[in-house]
């Protein structure tokens, strides 16, 4: 594997930048839709409960780099888990217990949430 391909795949998933009081969350997952991996979910979770916990970020802006805002969930991790003996449902279940807490995360935010829309938002994504 080459250097290069190595540092997209471990680059993080989400863009955390803050300007005047200004946290701006970037989805840097273009190739992939920005879709909702268990890598972003994680990210977002991380990212939100720390500006929660901020009182110098004043808003939060969520963007996404890519012609694609989200394309929602990630459908490759989900169907890999089809082999499991139980057909992924426990991970199915995991993966949208996350998702909804990153959802009420972002809605109970103390600071007010701007979404940057660019592209298409989908599913949950959206």
């Amino acid at each position: 594997m080459n250097a290069p391909a190595a540092a997209v795949r471990n680059a993080p998933p989400l863009i955390h930048e803050t300007r005047g009081g200004i946290a701006v969350l970037t989805m840097d997952r273009p190739k992939q839709r920005n879709t909702l991996s268990e890598a972003m979910l994680a990210a977002f979770a991380e990212t939100l409960a720390a500006i929660a916990a901020d009182r110098a970020v004043r808003a939060v802006v969520l963007a996404a780099n890519g012609p694609v805002f989200c394309a929602g969930h990630d459908l490759k991790e989900l169907t890999a888990h089809r082999a499991d003996a139980d057909r992924g449902r426990r991970y199915f279940q995991r993966i949208m217990e996350t998702c909804s807490g990153v959802m009420q995360a972002i809605v109970t935010l103390p600071q007010p949430v701007i979404g940057a829309v660019q592209g298409a938002a989908t599913a949950a994504g959206c």
